[in-house]
Order: structure tokens, then C-alpha cells, then sequence
């Protein structure tokens, strides 16, 4: 409420527009749609006077503009390529204002046949404005390597359970999407994962279909650098306690980003207002968008999310607008590949342009102590301070055995060790062996935890079961208390 009244007061731009629409849409509605696709993108409020004067839309005329502005802005005809949009309903003085977020397009947009752009004045008609055309059509080509069209790759190409999985994805969220109406090719040629390139006139499904949709091996043979390195790094300093090494869509490069981040980050009780919500879950899930929408992928900068003592790290390569630390209070959004982005929208995997940053800042100091750092250049970082639950202090684990007394010292920090480690949370036998950055289960380490058991300070998480896959080691209380005693939590 409070930015859309600043919205208005700001009134209107290159990136606002007003328009009554009391009844009904005006037909120049979806020109500024198209301006807005064209340039920079913008929000375009209905009910809204030209003076920035609240009249709201007819309460009783609400739903019939949403259903009519959901469908032309998905008909070629009126918009092309299509484009879909979603229309946010907010009260102001208890009138109906309908706001439209329009991001950027990778594109060239159409309206009735012509084509628009966007300056301080308004919409502009530059269809037969041939050098004003040219430069708009240059600018998108040279911009966005997202839209590198495939010529030999085809909807068979791609996952269809994948696609069935996220037309489901944006029906839940909202209801009555066009994607469930639309059969698989609909549905990538609205998503504008489906092209013809300009210069050769052929078509195909472009780069950010196959990272999006594509098989594995087709995402490997056309960008065969892609990958997002997830990496575990507190105790063995030198290598890494964990890591997933993630070459697969774009969709499912999410997903396991968040589960590693669920794996290996603490989840503080936290308030806002009367509900408890994951402030963890919150900033990660802006940090993954992050490293997968605004990736340059054809740069071969692999992509990484690292995790230290106290601190994540992600860096991803980038085609800057800008260097140096981010200021959230002038930081201006730049869509890097706003195709990407507006399929993630759909899915509710990432929200409308520039409010990751906010809610990074919202979270961050509430969860680590600290704001988030972002730094843009041709490697764009984001550095984010985090709590440390019970967690093992840095240090280097000996890679060589000693012996004789030495031996001795070395299994009682081993030991020492272990405990820490399972006050965070149960370890199977492989992970121990991998805090204490052992290449098997040795006779000696197999010989420590037998003591641990024996002495009560550990314990089976199946205790029917002792040779299960599945079994892991938890702390007992009287482990606890020595942890404790050690200086532990």
C-alpha cells in the first residue's frame, strides 16, 4: 500500500502510467503494454486519473477488466508475441486500483501491428521509424543471449513431465492460469521459449527453453559449461564437507539449491507479526532465483553458492550494468534474461523484478546480524551473514595419522569432533568421515565410534537396526553435556 501511494505521488514517467479504465479497459492500455515490453518495462495503474487523482475502477466492473485484460494480453493478435501478465487488485481509500507490473522483454513487441516504445511523453508509435525500429530490435539481439534460437530443436526436444509439472506449478498459485487451458506448444510459444530468429527466419526452441525444459544431455551438448557448484565448507578448509555438483534445468537446479540450503542451514524461530515464517527459506529462495535468472550463460563462469562459518557466498557470471557494492536505496533492477525471469513468476519460483533485494535487506540482519552484501561487476556476488546453531568451529583435520601419543591426542580431537558435529543434527557414518576428511571408514574410526557407543555419549537413530543404509548417529544427553562443558552451545 505504502509503495503504490508512493507510486502515484511519483507520478507519471518512462516507467508509470495512469489510466482511468472506471468501467472498462481503453484501448491504449495495451499500447503502454507494449511501450513497457519494449523499453524498460514499468506498472501501469487502472484507476488512476492523468492529475494522479484516486477515482478507482467500478467495483462491479473489477473482475470482468481482469478477465478481459488476461486475454487479450495472451491473443497474438492483439499482443505478439504474447505476453502474460497478471493484474494485482489493492484498496485505496477504500477505491479499487488495479496495478499491472510489466517487466522488460527480451523482445520485439507488437500491438495491433505496431510496434511501441516509451519515452518521459509516453507511448510512442515507431513502426515506421526505420532506424528507430533497427536500433530497438539491435538492442534486444546484443542484450540478451537467452534468446539464441535452436533451429533443431523442437517441443520433442524437451521434458513434457517437466512442463506438466509447471503448468501445475502456476495453477496452484493462481487460479484459472492460461497454462492449464493451453497444450505444450502454447504454452512455450506464450512463454516466448519458442522463436523465429530475425536474421534467418527460422525457428526453434530457444536457449532459455532448454535450460528451462531441456533434457540433461540436450542442456549439456548446447551449454556444456553449465553447472552450479553447491559447496559445504567449515571444517576442512582446504577441500569441502559437502557438495552437490548441480547440471541439470533450471527447474530443478532450484529445487536443490534449497534443499542444500535446508541441509546445512539453521532455521531460527522468527515472527513477522503473529505468524512464524522461515526467514531462512525467505532470503534463500531469493538467492537461488538470483544465481539462475541473472546468469550470463554464455559465459562458461561457473556458478557457485558456498557455505563457511558464519557466511554464505554465491557468485555467478554476469553482464553488468555497473560496478561496485549495490546501494538498496538507488539500486535501479536491470532484467539480465527476462524471459527466464517471467517463467519463474509464473511458477512462483521468483517474484516481480527488485523485490528480491528488498526482501534480502528486509531478512538478511534479522537472520545473520548483518545486511547482505551484493557486489555487481562481471562477477556478480552476494555475500550473506548467517547463524551458526551448535556449528564446528574452522580448523584443519591433520590429513596424516600420527603415532604413539601423538595418535592418542589426535582420536581424543577426532572425538571431539564428532560430537560437535552431531549437535547440529544426526550424521550417517559416511558424513563423520568426511568432517574428519577420511577417505573410508578406517579400523580407528570405526574403533572411536564404538567407544562413543559404549560410552553412551552417542547413539543409533535406529537402534533395531544397527547395519542399515539409513542408519546415522545422533548425541545422547550425557554428549551434550560434554559438548556443553567443551564450550559448546
Amino acid at each position: 500500500m505504502a509503495d503504490l501511494k508512493a507510486l502515484i505521488k511519483q507520478g507519471e514517467g518512462i516507467a508509470v502510467e495512469f489510466k482511468e479504465c472506471r468501467r472498462t479497459l481503453s484501448r491504449d492500455v495495451y499500447e503502454t503494454v507494449c511501450a513497457f515490453l519494449n523499453r524498460h518495462g514499468g506498472n501501469l495503474l487502472l484507476g488512476i486519473s492523468d492529475a494522479g487523482t484516486v477515482t478507482g475502477v467500478d467495483p462491479d466492473c473489477v473482475e470482468q477488466i481482469k478477465r478481459d485484460f488476461v486475454t487479450a494480453i495472451n491473443n497474438p493478435q492483439k499482443i505478439d508475441p504474447a505476453y502474460y501478465l497478471s493484474v494485482d487488485e489493492i484498496h485505496i481509500d477504500g477505491k479499487a486500483v488495479l496495478r499491472i507490473f510489466v517487466p522488460e522483454s527480451s523482445q520485439v513487441h507488437h500491438c495491433n501491428g505496431r510496434i511501441f516504445d516509451r519515452n518521459e511523453d509516453g507511448d510512442l508509435d515507431i513502426t515506421d521509424h526505420t532506424m528507430q525500429v533497427a536500433s530497438l530490435y539491435h538492442r534486444k539481439q546484443t542484450t540478451y543471449s537467452e534468446n539464441k534460437v535452436y533451429p533443431h530443436v523442437g517441443l520433442n526436444d524437451l521434458r513434457t513431465d517437466l512442463i506438466a509439472r509447471c503448468r501445475k506449478l502456476a495453477g496452484v498459485w493462481t487460479d484459472g492460469h492460461p497454462w492449464s487451458q493451453m497444450d505444450d506448444l502454447d504454452l512455450i510459444q506464450s512463454s516466448q521459449l519458442y522463436q523465429t530468429d530475425t536474421e534467418t527466419k527460422k525457428s526453434g526452441i530457444t536457449l532459455a527453453g532448454i535450460l528451462l525444459l531441456g533434457t540433461d544431455q540436450l542442456i549439456l551438448s548446447t551449454v556444456p559449461h553449465h553447472r552450479t557448484d553447491l559447496i559445504l565448507r567449515k571444517v576442512n578448509l582446504d577441500s569441502y564437507d559437502d557438495r552437490d555438483l548441480v547440471r541439470t534445468n533450471l527447474i530443478e537446479s532450484y529445487d536443490r539449491i534449497i534443499a542444500f540450503v535446508q541441509k546445512h542451514l539453521p532455521d531460527p524461530f522468527f515472527l513477522e507479526g503473529i505468524d512464524r515464517i522461515s526467514i531462512r527459506d525467505a532470503i534463500f529462495r531469493e538467492v537461488a532465483s538470483n544465481i539462475l535468472i541473472h546468469r550470463e550463460y554464455t559465459n562458461a563462469f561457473p556458478a557457485k553458492l558456498i557455505i563457511e562459518y558464519g557466511k554464505v557466498r554465491t557468485e555467478n557470471s554476469n553482464k553488468p550494468h555497473g560496478f561496485g557494492v549495490l546501494n538498496p536505496t538507488t539500486f535501479t533492477p536491470f532484467p539480465k534474461n527476462p524471459v527466464i525471469g517471467a517463467f519463474f513468476r509464473e511458477i512462483h519460483r521468483a517474484d516481480e523484478l527488485g523485490s528480491g533485494m528488498r526482501k534480502l535487506m528486509k531478512y538478511g540482519k534479522a537472520y545473520g546480524g548483518h545486511d547482505p552484501q551484493m557486489v555487481e561487476g562481471d562477477v556478480f556476488r552476494i555475500v550473506i551473514q548467517v547463524p551458526e546453531f551448535g556449528a564446528i568451529a574452522p580448523q584443519r583435520v591433520p590429513l596424516k595419522p600420527a603415532s604413539g601419543a601423538q595418535s592418542g591426542a589426535q582420536s581424543g580431537a577426532q572425538s571431539e569432533t564428532i560430537l560437535q558435529a552431531l549437535e547440529e543434527r544426526p550424521l550417517s557414518a559416511n558424513e563423520l568421515t568426511k568432517t574428519l576428511e577420511l577417505k573410508s571408514k578406517t579400523g580407528a574410526f570405526k574403533r572411536m565410534i564404538k567407544e562413543l557407543l559404549d560410552r553412551k555419549l552417542i547413539e543409533y537413530t535406529i537402534p533395531d537396526k544397527p547395519n542399515s543404509r539409513l542408519q546415522q548417529y545422533r548425541l545422547t544427553d550425557a554428549g551434550r553435556a560434554i559438548v556443553k562443558d567443551k564450550g559448546g552451545k
